[in-house]
């Protein structure tokens, strides 16, 4: 019977180990089922990598993709707490098919939706789960890692003094007004992530994340908003003025009250992103650290 060469196992010219070798974009319907009775089915986005020894030519690339549809069709029968168990469960059994990987990694992105209500009307907003889970061959660890990605608004806190200044300049006998009332500013459409550590044995809800960034940003934001209230969410965003940097503050603050419990070494990646409306460029902020850190 003839048996096809296996090119990714001869030596490459070039004798340099690589960090991450993988695949990208690889589609597969998940359920999970969540502590709280809740089960979703979500249309996940899969990223599954491992790292190559300077004697390999190449990865073993189909390997992960049949692990991923394994593990992944599985879950459609059995539903698993959620996608960072997922990415844990494709990571560990990645280092078994791939015998020269000290290292995988998996990760996952999906749409989600909550129902939210606003000023009386209902609406399913839309938000990103990501999931990341790391296997070490040598420690014999897996970390994984929830999150999400939240869109939001923010108000700009240095053009509403700016403005406050010029109209207490030209309108001084109201000033006790005008510095009681939230000035005018540019807005920014806002784009949140915040992803934690989950050790074994805990539990951290997305939807719990998701109301941590909203409560940091100057509002959330809707899909259905009549006139007044958008009027009312534009004066609301106007009394809660943040920078890109106070954003990622305010979150990693809410972390801390939030997950008292968790251990310091959970490590915390909180990035934001102000799309700005009066210039060409875009304001970012990120901090990655441990609740340890952050405690002390």
């Amino acid at each position: 019977m003839r048996r096809d060469k296996d090119v990714q196992n001869s030596r490459p010219f070039e004798r340099f180990k690589l960090s991450r070798v993988g695949v990208r974009s690889v589609k597969k319907p998940v359920v999970v089922k969540r502590p709280r009775g809740k089960v979703v089915t979500l249309n996940a986005e899969i990223e599954l990598f491992v790292d190559l020894p300077s004697d390999k030519k190449g990865a073993h690339l189909s390997r992960n993709v049949e692990v991923a549809g394994e593990i992944l069709d599985e879950s459609v029968r059995s539903p698993v707490p959620g996608l960072e168990d997922l990415c844990a469960k494709i990571s560990k059994e990645m280092l078994k098919r791939h015998a020269y990987a000290t290292m995988s990694e998996v990760r996952m992105k999906a749409d989600y939706f909550l129902e939210r209500e606003h000023a009386g009307k209902r609406s399913l907003e839309h938000y990103k789960l990501l999931a990341r889970a790391v296997a070490e061959r040598d420690e014999g660890t897996v970390r994984k890692m929830i999150g999400v990605e939240v869109t939001g608004m923010t108000a700009c806190p240095c053009a509403m003094e700016v403005v406050r200044d010029r109209l207490v300049a030209r309108h001084p006998k109201q000033r006790g007004m005008l510095m009681a009332t939230p000035a005018l500013t540019h807005n920014q459409r806002n784009v949140s992530s915040l992803q934690i550590e989950v050790p074994e044995e805990c539990n951290v809800e997305a939807d719990d994340l998701i109301e941590i960034i909203e409560d940091s940003v100057s509002s959330p934001t809707y899909e259905i908003l009549k006139r007044g209230a958008e009027g009312e969410l534009v004066y609301r965003a106007h009394q809660k003025p943040r920078f890109v940097e106070d954003v990622v503050r305010n979150i990693l603050s809410r972390v801390l009250r939030k997950y008292r419990n968790l251990p310091d070494s959970v490590l915390v990646t909180v990035v934001s992103e102000s799309e700005e409306s009066i210039h060409k460029h875009n304001a970012v902020a990120e901090r990655t650290t441990t609740l340890g850190e952050l405690r002390r």
